[in-house]
Formats: structure tokens, C-alpha cells, sequence
């Protein structure tokens, strides 16, 4: 009897809900043996050897993966922006703020300097809506991608242009602050209304308001909010 030809085996690793649903939606359907890590797993290097894949994918990732792991195996993180502008955190919210309407989301080989790899492919990215639904759009377009990238097993290529560093944001940055126009208090609101991120909020007289679900029409902005008291001061 003949040897069988071994079957590819991929890796995808996702920090937030929606990337496990398209992973068992979608990617899980591609050709190949398909394993997901959650967020909180130990992705050791020992943990990878056995199952020796032929990509990692990384969906909605921003810690720091080994130096060990990236030098052992193929990475593929999605950076949404059309780097070399815009490395760094916060991609989206820094996008809204400085006025996009659409972006690139970029496959890129993960090296130990953040989203400095270089680029499988690039796809066009709305930036219309919540925050949580352009991530969700994104995990479905990296899914696309995915497809591509293990059919096709594209050579990445260097990044080349101006570099831009994002600054990644922190929770207190929610704060609303002073905005001249509704569409610009709107995309404040949006860019931060996903699951796991600080929403929008202003304090007030002892409580907190924190806003979500934000829709523009009319000439007035309509939104969820939800009202906290704030923990008294010693």
C-alpha cells in the first residue's frame, strides 16, 4: 500500500466571540484539519509542535506572540489599515478619528515588531457601522482570505511607503470630549460600541453614562445609555 498524503493542518487563534463563529461558520469548512485556539489558551510552543500546522492565523489579536512561536511557524495576523500606515493600536478607532470611510485589511506575516511583516494580500474594508459589526465583517473578509492564502500559499512581500505608528488607546481616551458636529460625536460613539472594548461615556453629577447602539438621522443622534453611579472618593 502507498503512503496516504498527509493533510495540511491549519491553526486559527481569535480573542472575541465572532471570530470562534466564523471560525465553525466557515473556516473550519476549508480543505485541511482545522484547530482553534481561544483567547486564554496556553499557545505554547510545545503546544503547536503537536500539531505541527502549516499556517497560524491570528483574528482580532493584539498581545505579544513568542519570538520562539513566529520564528518556528508561518504567522498571519489581519492588521485593519494599509500598512506601512498605520502599524500600532487601536487601528479602527484611530481610522474613525482621523475621518475614514473605508481601509485595507492587511494579511501579514507576524514578525517580533509589531505589523512591520511583510504582506500576503491586501482587500478593501468598510468602516460603516459599529464597532462590533466591522469587526465582524472583518473576521468574515479574513476568513476569505484565509481561503486564498492556503490555496494559492502566496510569497509575502516586504511593506514599502511612509511608515504611520497608531497609538493604542486606553480606557479613560472614551471620555467624550468637546465635538463641534453630531456625525462626529456619532462616530465617537460607534468606533468604541463592540463587546470586550469602553464604550463612550461622560460623568456627571456622580454618574456615569455610557452610550451604545448610536444611530444619526433626523439631525439628532438616537442611543442606548446606560447610567452607572460613580464609586465615592476616600
Amino acid at each position: 500500500m502507498g503512503n496516504k498524503e498527509l493533510v495540511p493542518m491549519y491553526l486559527v487563534v481569535g480573542s472575541k466571540p465572532w471570530n470562534r463563529r466564523v471560525f465553525d461558520e466557515v473556516i473550519s469548512q476549508y480543505p485541511g484539519q482545522w484547530h482553534f485556539f481561544e483567547f486564554g489558551e496556553q499557545l505554547t510552543l510545545d503546544r503547536v509542535q503537536e500539531l505541527k500546522p502549516h499556517y497560524i492565523f491570528f483574528l482580532h489579536w493584539s498581545l505579544r506572540v513568542p519570538d520562539e512561536l513566529i520564528n518556528s511557524y508561518e504567522c498571519v495576523c489581519f492588521h485593519m489599515t494599509d500598512v506601512p500606515y498605520g502599524r500600532g493600536g487601536s487601528p479602527l478607532q484611530n481610522l474613525i478619528l482621523r475621518g475614514h470611510q473605508h481601509t485595507q485589511l492587511t494579511a501579514l506575516r507576524m514578525t517580533s515588531d509589531f505589523d512591520a511583516g511583510p504582506v500576503y494580500l491586501k482587500e478593501d474594508l468598510c468602516l460603516a457601522g459599529n464597532a462590533e459589526e466591522i469587526y465582524i465583517r472583518t473576521t468574515y473578509l479574513s476568513a476569505q482570505m484565509i481561503k486564498r492564502i492556503i490555496k494559492e500559499q502566496p510569497n509575502p512581500v516586504p511593506q514599502t511607503g511612509e511608515v504611520v505608528i497608531f497609538k493604542r488607546r486606553k480606557p479613560h481616551e472614551s471620555e467624550i470630549p468637546p465635538i463641534a458636529s453630531l456625525p462626529g460625536l456619532h462616530d465617537f460613539i460607534r468606533m468604541l460600541d463592540a463587546e470586550g472594548y469602553p464604550q463612550a461615556f461622560i460623568e456627571h453629577q456622580g454618574f456615569r453614562y455610557e452610550f451604545s447602539r448610536a444611530a444619526l438621522y433626523d439631525g439628532r443622534i438616537v442611543a442606548d445609555v446606560t447610567i452607572t453611579p460613580l464609586e465615592e472618593t476616600t
